[in-house]
């Protein structure tokens, strides 16, 4: 059982990769077949212990695909390797990404000043939308805005901002106007409202082939996030800070971090269940069996964080899947279940 106060500086990820992995599948049958959660894994000794490098030997040629996934584990391994500790983590709620929850959001009497002084104007896409909301209320701590040219790049070679933070996919700003410039101040629209004052401090065209590549682990259009940034992403990018002015209007409600986290039990277990799909039957199970597991404390409670933003085209949209988790929370009325919508765009 990994937590922050005993998870070592250097991890063996692969075993540890094929045992959770291993465990996951257990966890998942189990629930599936109505029989009780398994027991949490007890990682052997050689995996906690700092691991020295290994190399291996091998007869066979290593492929371009293998080669791929090969990297492609490794960066989400070592994503799931971050821990952050602090007292926070341990004597109450855990730590926002980045040591601190942020709020870009303008007060509103400061709205019509920052409007008026904007350049120029840019009505966002769906997505973009997405990205300002959560950039503004925090969702994307400890951001303050879109990432520069710099930030971008070193996220895409290597899943972390320059500072070191750890982020896995860029946060970037598309257009297709040439007439924007470093030092604008674009107010962003969207469906007839002002949803935010993006300054800008860099401007590229990204090599949207390298960022398919090191972040997707592909370049074929099949896979709908390279798609995504290849044919509706416009050919710039920008970067800058953001202020806030109104959230988008949503058919459903959307808390932010701040409110999500006041509704949280301190000195306790947060289980937490997200996914973009409608909820079913084998959803609900794993999650709420997942509260009576012999390494979940008394009084913990589980976040049900469905993502309701764009995602696929093929996929059942936001409204109708935000629908379904209503339905299922009056139906059980759980107390020990949380329940918050993510306005995030996949």
């Amino acid at each position: 059982q990994l937590t922050p106060t005993n998870l070592p500086q250097q991890l063996n990820l692969e075993m540890a990769a094929q045992l959770t992995s291993k465990h996951i599948s257990t966890a998942c049958t189990a629930a599936a077949r109505g029989s009780k959660p398994v027991a949490p894994v007890k990682l052997p000794a050689s995996v906690l212990a700092p691991a020295a490098p290994v190399v291996r030997a091998s007869s066979k040629p290593t492929d371009a695909a293998s080669t791929r996934r090969g990297q492609r584990l490794t960066r989400t391994m070592a994503a799931a390797a971050e821990v952050v500790t602090s007292e926070a983590a341990t004597a109450g709620l855990q730590t926002p990404h980045g040591g601190k929850l942020v709020n870009l959001q303008a007060p509103q009497s400061e709205w019509p000043a920052l409007i008026q002084g904007c350049t120029k104007t840019i009505e966002a896409s769906h997505r973009n939308a997405c990205d300002v909301e959560l950039l503004s209320v925090g969702g994307f701590s400890p951001l303050t805005g879109f990432l520069n040219e710099d930030d971008y790049y070193s996220v895409v070679e290597t899943m972390r901002m320059k500072s070191g933070l750890l982020l896995g996919i860029p946060v970037v700003f598309d257009t297709d106007r040439e007439d924007v410039v470093v030092g604008d101040k674009i107010l962003i629209t969207y469906q007839g409202q002002n949803i935010g004052v993006l300054t800008v401090e860099s401007k590229w065209c990204p090599d949207k082939v390298k960022e398919a590549s090191k972040v997707y682990g592909v370049t074929t259009l099949e896979h709908p996030a390279v798609q995504m940034i290849s044919m509706e992403r416009g050919k710039y990018y920008l970067g800058g800070k953001l202020q806030g002015l109104e959230l988008p209007k949503r058919v459903f409600p959307c808390a932010s971090p701040a409110e999500v986290r006041a509704t949280l039990p301190k000195e306790t277990d947060v289980l937490a269940f997200q996914c973009r799909n409608p909820i079913h039957k084998a959803h609900y199970e794993l999650f709420i069996r997942a509260l009576d597991a012999p390494n979940v404390r008394e009084g913990s409670v589980c976040l049900v964080h469905p993502t309701v933003g764009p995602t696929q085209d093929d996929d059942i949209p936001g409204a109708i899947r935000y629908k379904t988790y209503e339905v299922l929370k009056q139906e059980v009325n759980n107390p020990r279940l949380r329940w918050a919508y993510l306005p995030y765009s996949m």
